[in-house]
């Protein structure tokens, strides 16, 4: 399934938890950390729990916990809610603030403790979590790396710019290591829920950089997020006019051979490959 978009809804507010699969948002995070204050962790565990184990709750979108950093938190969210019909219900879970490899073990850990067993997906934001991405990539069980620039700028003394040039080295750093180790790569947040056109410039920066989807924080950014992390009929007809001249080339034993005037090769057959099958996924949502 693919992870296009990547809603956000807070923990402690079950009407928009109930809510946040009609979006249409490929994956639905329900918050336990930054977006349910310290005195109410408790309530927004409850009300988690409540709407995972209900049987009239079956979303058609990756459902996803974002617990607090690893430690007892961790272990507290994973306790009030990773249980019975609910953790049968979650098929990921968000770790914050992965700092390092270790971060994921140990949240893995965790996970096998509660009998939970579904990937992480690791948002790395802070200076020690970009510098460590390939090795938190590469734990067998993060299935993607997360990038939040927010967190990030906050980390380092950087101040936030419309253009994005003090966090590009992080941004690309994560993209990298993610594409290294063959996890998706899911791009940071657009703060300004009222610049669509904003959203729409730096999510099509993101595709460019290589990501496989970005994160959402209002219902309204699902569509143009996914709309950009779809491949155009125009691209699907290319990668298909690629696959079909390498079939060609197969049958006559050449390695290399021409689309639509271009040469091609190796790397141009990889994408086409990825274009078709990001854009069969999509049509299955």
């Amino acid at each position: 399934m693919p992870r296009r978009s990547v809603l956000f809804t807070p923990g402690d507010r079950p009407e928009m938890l109930r809510k946040a699969p009609d979006a249409g948002a490929d994956v639905v995070v329900f918050d336990l950390e930054d977006a349910v204050a310290p005195g109410r962790k408790a309530e927004a565990r409850e009300a988690v729990r409540a709407v995972l184990s209900d049987p009239e709750f079956d979303p058609d979108c990756e459902v996803c916990l974002r617990v607090n950093p690893t430690g007892v938190a961790a272990d507290d969210d994973l306790r009030g809610v990773a249980v019975a019909d609910a953790a049968a219900t979650l098929d990921a879970v968000m770790l914050p603030k992965t700092a390092s490899a270790d971060d994921v073990t140990t949240l893995a850990r965790l996970l096998d403790e509660h009998d939970c067993e579904v990937p992480v997906l690791a948002l790395v934001e802070t200076a020690a979590g970009v510098l460590n991405a390939a090795d938190v990539a590469a734990v067998d069980v993060t299935d993607a790396l997360v990038f939040g620039a927010e967190d990030l700028s906050a980390d380092v003394g950087a101040t936030r710019t419309r253009e994005g040039t003090e966090v590009l080295y992080a941004r690309e750093h994560v993209v990298l290591a993610a594409s290294a180790a063959g996890v998706d790569a899911i791009d940071t947040v657009y703060t300004d829920i009222e610049d669509a056109d904003g959203l729409r410039e730096e999510t099509a920066f993101a595709v460019e950089l290589g990501y496989d989807g970005k994160m959402a924080i209002h219902p309204a950014q699902v569509d143009p997020i996914n709309e950009a992390f779809t491949p155009s009929a125009e691209r699907v007809e290319w990668a298909e006019r690629v696959l079909e001249a390498k079939a060609a080339a197969d049958a006559e034993d050449r390695g290399v051979f021409r689309v639509d005037g271009e040469m091609i090769d190796a790397p141009l057959v990889a994408q086409a490959e990825r274009i078709l099958e990001y854009a069969r996924a999509a049509d299955e949502r």
